[in-house]
């Protein structure tokens, strides 16, 4: 399984499982990012953290550590 955090920048993804429990996962949903929605990674940072990501709409940043609980195909 793909995670967020491997995904190639340009690509579009969509999202199919969560990982992580308590308040990571609560992050990660209050910013949208549920099952079956589509991310399109904009950019990474030159150290690889944070990715900038596209959702609904929204540019966002996200944490690479949050990334890796992010299965996505």
């Amino acid at each position: 399984m793909q995670t967020l955090k491997d995904t190639a920048v340009g690509a579009t993804v969509k999202v199919v499982k969560l990982n992580g429990e308590g308040g990571v996962k609560r992050r990660i949903m209050d910013m949208g990012i549920t099952k079956g929605v589509e991310i399109t990674v904009r950019k990474v940072a030159p150290l690889g953290d944070p990715m900038e990501v596209n959702v609904r709409g929204y540019e966002l940043s996200i944490r690479k550590a949050d990334a890796a609980m992010i299965d996505v195909e």
